[in-house]
């Protein structure tokens, strides 16, 4: 039976607040971006421990991969927990000492997989994803179930994260900025999925701006597409149902984040003169001359395409800059939004009758526009955005 799909878009915010979190990642995109650091550096994973820890064994696509690669990207431990009430797990592996005795688990417990070698033991000449399986069923000592129900911020969860070298997976929508701040705070190497708009939360961009955490490699805009558990609500979100009843829905605005060093951040971006972004960028073109904020030292650029390259000044770019930033071209100052109530470039803020005049101004009646937590031009607010400076 052919899969349907809506053509609207489940967002993640929408997902984060609903907290369902239970997003699994598609093999193919973790196996491009995977691939792409083994282009800069064949040996980003030799001799690592790799530590999957939001990811149910067997069933997750990051065990799998991992798991699949092991001696090809020349891992030294691969490390996979699951949590308490996973409505996936059990759905491909069942350990017996996890079942009611008829090869169903009773309900799914929270597990840890640890494997220190893949061999060929189904004996076909090739090894893969069917010898881990059978490794793991004959040898109990490398799965054990979690006393702390497999939550990241539980003991034995956090123990494993001390003895591992680089953390991959989709950590909880809902639970990002714990993730990262627990990462940030054992000093992880780390390739992880999360929200665009993770980027300007208060836990997190001090990191961009020191240059501890960068934009991946293959993920730069559009959406993802996910599998969910089979009770997860398919109604006005983007969806597809395959020919086994595998649901999957579409999320916007999502991004790899890393501290893993690749090439494509070394990429200079190209850029032209003001002059030159006024008269041929086709979304510039016929504009008057950049423009000032009202309450920061600094001009608006619009798209990331229209920086230019003779303006030695601040300027405020939007987040998805990120994508293309060089810490070797530029340096981040700072962002325009009230979370950063300190910055130096800020030259105003606003009082509340200084909002409400400004309501007034626009759309001639009562109200209030909260200037403070964005750029302002001419009483209107900018979307969030990022000041850059280029480093001469």
């Amino acid at each position: 039976m052919a899969s349907e799909v809506n053509s609207k878009n489940l967002g993640s915010t929408a997902a984060r607040e609903a907290k369902k979190d239970e997003f699994y990642t598609q093999y193919v995109d973790i196996q491009k971006e995977v691939e792409a650091y083994l282009e800069f550096d064949q040996d980003t994973f030799r001799n690592k421990i790799v530590y999957c820890n939001c990811d149910d064994p067997f069933e997750s696509n990051f065990f799998k991969y991992f798991a699949a690669n092991f001696n090809r990207l020349g891992l030294r431990k691969l490390i996979a927990t699951s949590y308490d009430g996973s409505s996936i797990a059990g759905a491909q592996i069942t350990f017996e000492e996890y079942s009611a005795g008829n090869g169903e688990r009773e309900k799914p417990r929270a597990t840890c997989i640890e494997i220190e070698e893949v061999t060929d033991l189904d004996g076909n000449g090739a090894i893969g994803i069917d010898d881990v399986k059978l490794f793991l069923q004959n040898n109990p000592h490398s799965h054990r179930p979690l006393d702390g129900g497999g939550d990241f911020r539980s003991q034995d969860c956090i123990e494993l994260l001390q003895e591992a070298d680089i953390v991959v997976t989709n950590p909880p929508f809902s639970l990002f900025k714990e993730f990262m701040v627990l990462l940030a705070k054992y000093e992880k190497k780390f390739l992880v999925i999360g929200n665009l708009q993770a980027l300007t939360y208060k836990a997190i961009f001090p990191l961009i701006k020191a240059d501890k955490l960068w934009m991946g490699v293959t993920i730069h805009s559009g959406d993802r597409e996910f599998r969910v558990p089979d009770d997860y609500p398919l109604n006005a979100s983007g969806y597809r149902t395959d020919e086994d009843g595998n649901k999957y829905i579409r999320v916007k605005g999502v991004r790899w984040y890393t501290n893993l060093d690749h090439g494509r951040r070394h990429q200079a971006l190209p850029l032209m003169t003001m002059k030159d972004n006024l008269r041929f960028n086709k979304k510039l073109s016929g504009k008057p001359a950049y423009k000032r904020y009202d309450n920061y030292d600094a001009i608006e650029v619009p798209f990331t395409d229209a920086i230019p390259s003779d303006y030695d000044d601040v300027m405020g770019v939007p987040i998805t800059f990120l994508d293309k930033y060089n810490p070797d071209q530029f340096d981040i100052l700072g962002t325009l939004d009230s979370s950063d109530p300190d910055n130096p470039y800020r030259t105003r803020w606003y009082s509340s009758q200084d909002q409400k005049d400004a309501y007034f101004r626009r759309f001639g009646k009562s109200g209030n526009i909260p200037l403070n937590m964005s750029g302002v031009i001419n009483d209107a607010k900018v979307y969030k955005r990022i000041l850059i400076k280029h480093r001469r």
